[in-house]
């Protein structure tokens, strides 16, 4: 598990999923590579989005990868930081949890991009499609206390090169990344 004195806190820290432990982001990108080889006609959304929460003693952060071919199923993993301190200040944690999104992000490197590109690009004109989103655990709705940071948060996605999206759409963060991070203990080792 990563501490927060470290410069990256995703760099080398293991990803996972229900059937796999210990995965490597290389793994994580051969599985995907395979997941879009299966249907190069699809319509493919890579979605990278984190949820927190705060626990007794410290904050846990989960970020999920998700590539979604619509229609046809999806393939998701984790990687999960934890912090021993809670962070109880909402814009200071969705500031991390942008930030987690980030690095992920980032791990997506120009190669890896166009390498995922290359897949659908034969079809392009057949109706396949590729985007790259990062999910935000932030609303619009004026009822939403997130809706003041949203803009920010949203403005740093993009300048990641992802598509921002926020909620009720941003299922990776509010949905896929939030369930691993209510009940660490039942899907996580610590």
């Amino acid at each position: 598990m990563i501490m927060e004195d470290d410069f990256s806190f995703v760099d080398g820290q293991p990803f996972m999923n229900l059937s796999k432990d210990n995965m490597s982001f290389e793994d994580v990108f051969t599985h995907i590579v395979q997941f879009m080889k299966q249907d190069p006609k699809g319509n493919y959304r890579l979605m990278v989005g984190t949820d927190s929460q705060v626990h007794k003693f410290h904050t846990l952060f989960i970020t999920g990868i998700v590539i979604q071919r619509k229609g046809k199923g999806a393939w998701a993993c984790i990687v999960p930081i934890k912090f021993k301190r809670k962070y109880l200040n909402l814009h200071e944690k969705i500031s991390m949890e942008t930030t987690l999104t980030e690095q992920v992000a980032y791990l997506f490197t120009k190669e890896h991009k166009n390498k995922l590109i290359d897949i659908i690009l034969p079809n392009l004109y057949k109706g396949s499609s590729f985007t790259m989103e990062g999910h935000i655990d932030v609303g619009l709705e004026k009822r939403s206390l997130t809706r003041f940071i949203a803009s920010e948060m949203m403005a740093r996605i993009e300048s990641a090169g992802l598509e921002p999206v926020v909620k009720p759409e941003s299922i990776v963060a509010s949905g896929y990344a939030n369930r691993y991070t209510k009940y660490p203990k039942k899907f996580l080792k610590f």
